[in-house]
């Protein structure tokens, strides 16, 4: 069975190819066009994390699919910067929006109706549809 470091499971190609049923050359081309990580071993073996198995099955599910290897090789890169952006700032410009689109509601409704059809013509649409939206998703 794999090597064990600091209590993260390793696998060598032959085990990865053996638990997934793809070829070691399959698994290598991957791992050389970047779909794949690998650390090397002061023997110059390839080490793989036991979570590239799950991976190897998304990449031959998204093939199924239709994608091609360099769409698939986009949709990670994608995921990895999305696993970037911070929540919090986030949550905190949701929340200033919020803020902001609750005082203007209350200053709507504190407006004689001459006044709201007034402010209501100087809002775009796209505004409008703004502010609607995010009402929907704070709520």
């Amino acid at each position: 069975m794999g090597g064990n470091n600091d209590g993260i499971e390793k696998l060598r190609i032959g085990e990865v190819a053996e638990r997934t049923g793809i070829t070691k050359r399959t698994i290598d081309y991957y791992t050389n066009i970047g779909l794949l990580d690998a650390e090397r071993s002061a023997s110059n073996y390839r080490y793989y994390s036991s979570d590239v198995i799950t991976r190897l099955q998304t990449i031959e599910d998204m093939k199924a699919q239709g994608m091609t290897l360099e769409d698939i090789k986009k949709e990670f890169h994608k995921k990895i910067e999305c696993e970037g952006i911070d929540i919090q700032e986030i949550r905190l410009h949701m929340q200033t929006l919020e803020n902001e689109v609750s005082q203007l509601l209350k200053q709507i409704e504190r407006q004689e109706k001459t006044s709201k059809e007034f402010i209501k013509n100087k809002i775009s649409n796209e505004s409008a549809a703004l502010m609607k939206s995010l009402i929907l998703l704070i709520t």
